[in-house]
Formats: C-alpha cells, sequence, structure tokens
C-alpha cells in the first residue's frame, strides 16, 4: 500500500478515535482535510481499522478499556431487552476498538421489521427511524436511540439495524481478517468475562 493512503487512514483513524466519526465519513474528511483531490484513492477499511488499533495503543491505552467495557456492557443490556429479535452486536463495540465516542451497532432479526418498533414503543423509548446500508448493501431499516451510560456519564447512540430473520445465516460468515463481523449477546458476555489485559 502507498504511503498516501497510510497516511490517510492515519488522519481518518484519529477522526474515528476522537470524534467517533464512521470510517467512509473518516476517509472523506481526511482527503480534504489534507488537501487532496476527492477523487484520491481511498485505503480500504481494513487499513484504516488498523489505524485506529494503532492510535489506540498509543494515545488511548490506559482509558480505552474501560470505555469499551462500559459500551459492551451498555450494550448487553439492550440486547436483552430486545433477545426477541435474535439481535447481534457488531462494529467497533464487538471488534474491540470502541472508545467512548463510538456508537453501538445491533443488528436485529426478525420476520416482521416493524415489529422492532412496536417493542420500542411498548418500551417508552423513543426512536428515530432511517435507512441505512446493510451488510450486503442493501438498505435497511435503522432505529436509532439514545441511551445514558451510567459508567461514562453520558448518552450514546445506538443504531437498531432490522434485517430479515434469514438474513442470519449469511450474517457470522467471517470478515476481511478472518473474524466474525458480529456476536449475539451470548459472545458478548464472554468477552465481558475475559480478563481485561
Amino acid at each position: 500500500m502507498d504511503a498516501l493512503k497510510e497516511e490517510i487512514a492515519a488522519v481518518a483513524a484519529r477522526m474515528v478515535v476522537e470524534e467517533g466519526l464512521e470510517f467512509g465519513a473518516a476517509k472523506r474528511r481526511a482527503v480534504k482535510q489534507m488537501g487532496l483531490s476527492p477523487r484520491a484513492s481511498l485505503p480500504d477499511n481494513v487499513r484504516v481499522e488498523v489505524a485506529v488499533e494503532e492510535y489506540i495503543a498509543v494515545f488511548c491505552a490506559e482509558t480505552q478499556v474501560v470505555e469499551l467495557l462500559a459500551l459492551r456492557k451498555l450494550a448487553c443490556q439492550w440486547m436483552q431487552r430486545l433477545e426477541r429479535f435474535h439481535p447481534h452486536v457488531a462494529g467497533a463495540v464487538w471488534h474491540g476498538t470502541a472508545t467512548r465516542h463510538s456508537d453501538i451497532y445491533l443488528q436485529l432479526f426478525c420476520n416482521d421489521s416493524k415489529s422492532a418498533e412496536i417493542a420500542l414503543i411498548d418500551l417508552n423509548v423513543q426512536y428515530e427511524p432511517r435507512t441505512v446500508p446493510g451488510f450486503h448493501g442493501e438498505l435497511v431499516e435503522a432505529l436509532s436511540v439514545h441511551a445514558y451510560c451510567e459508567e461514562l456519564r453520558e448518552h450514546v447512540g445506538i443504531h437498531l439495524l432490522v434485517y430479515d430473520f434469514d438474513d442470519l445465516r449469511g450474517a457470522l460468515r467471517p470478515d476481511a481478517r478472518g473474524r466474525r463481523p458480529r456476536g449475539d449477546v451470548m459472545a458478548l458476555r464472554r468477552l465481558l468475562n475475559e480478563p481485561v489485559l
């Protein structure tokens, strides 16, 4: 990979960690900040994720572990509340690169997409519906909520992406780095019980 892509990845990684930006937005903003052409060749998400891990190791080693644990606990609470929708946690909270600026991404798998909205209404949870790209690029419904995280003493964005129940079969294929791209509540509990290094 050329040096320019490495530099873009490093600048984007700082924005991901410090501002909670998504990879795509961080890469585009990094290109703009660096004064490059909008058509500049961008690093792939794997390279940005590696740069995020490197940034955390250098600049956030003392705080990130505590913040990640708090976000994983909050994710686990929400997964338990929504267990009938077979929730899976994904993104930085699952992969271990989340900081206090990261949002939580939960993927729900159900036969009726409206049932997740009804469940939030029954729980008296305010949400904002929108449509976002899913894990295969198709558009899926997302229900975004803000939940208070006691340990971080601030509100955290939680995004519930609603998939068809049949999508669960292909959802656990390994990602580009050979890892499981998401985990259910049992897998998340195992992570919470692992000793902190």
